[in-house]
């Protein structure tokens, strides 16, 4: 890869289980990250522990899904629950082949029964003089529950984001009528890059035949080199969603 260039991937990787329930497909899961050599993952839906499968699942790890991913050759990540239950939790996490200066979970709920968050975090490349500022996020399922995300997620960058640094926002935004588009074009100056460079929002759902437009990676202060969509094997067989896989040059 050319010197100065970050190349991401933002995926909900659906627990660990393909798209179905009936496998449990992390190892591969880890195997195909691998196969990837992303510099940051942008991960959705990341187990952090769960007592039932732990018990009866093959194959489960004994440590959670965040530490058994990076274990493939990121050695700096982040792991923020947004979802509690009586067997565990899940949520969003990052994981980065440089080192993370700063990270912190942010809870964007309006319900307590349907608990998101965005996971804002900071890494320092060598050689940029500048940080980059990294937020991984999962919207809610309503139309009212992500124009509120949407606006809490304004609020933190305008807070806690200089307007020169870096900026890369990823995730499943389950946002495929593209309502919150233009909220993030004309406030935060975003653009989302698979739309840059092709035209149009990459379908990402479901996995084995793509229709909806759920995953996408925003960006500001970085030149897009490429973005494309991981549909081909062996991702359509491991979760519900496919991957986006981006390359910035700073």
């Amino acid at each position: 890869m050319s010197e100065n260039q970050l190349r991401v991937l933002t995926y909900n990787i659906h627990k660990g289980f393909n798209i179905n329930n009936r496998r449990f497909v992390l190892h591969q899961i880890r195997d195909a990250l691998i196969n990837t050599d992303a510099d940051l993952l942008f991960l959705q839906e990341m187990q952090g522990e769960h007592s039932q499968h732990k018990k009866n699942v093959d194959d489960w790890p004994d440590y959670s899904q965040t530490e058994f991913l990076a274990h493939g050759g990121w050695p700096n990540y982040a792991y923020g629950q947004n979802a509690t239950y009586s067997a565990g939790h899940h949520g969003n996490a990052i994981l980065s082949k440089y080192p993370l200066e700063f990270w912190e979970n942010i809870n964007v709920s309006p319900y307590p029964w349907a608990s998101r968050s965005l996971l804002h975090g900071v890494i320092r490349m060598p050689g940029i003089e500048k940080s980059v500022h990294i937020v991984c996020i999962h919207f809610g399922l309503t139309g009212t529950e992500r124009r509120r995300q949407a606006e809490i997620l304004c609020n933190r960058i305008d807070s806690h984001v200089p307007p020169d640094a870096p900026l890369i926002v990823a995730g499943d935004f389950n946002d495929w009528l593209g309502l919150i588009e233009r909220r993030f074009h004309d406030h935060l100056q975003l653009k989302e890059v698979f739309q840059t460079t092709h035209g149009k929002h990459a379908r990402t759902f479901p996995a084995w035949m793509p229709v909806l437009p759920m995953d996408r990676i925003y960006y500001r202060g970085l030149d897009p080199v490429v973005c494309k969509r991981l549909g081909q094997h062996p991702w359509r067989s491991l979760s519900d969603h496919a991957p986006l896989s981006a390359t910035f040059q700073l």
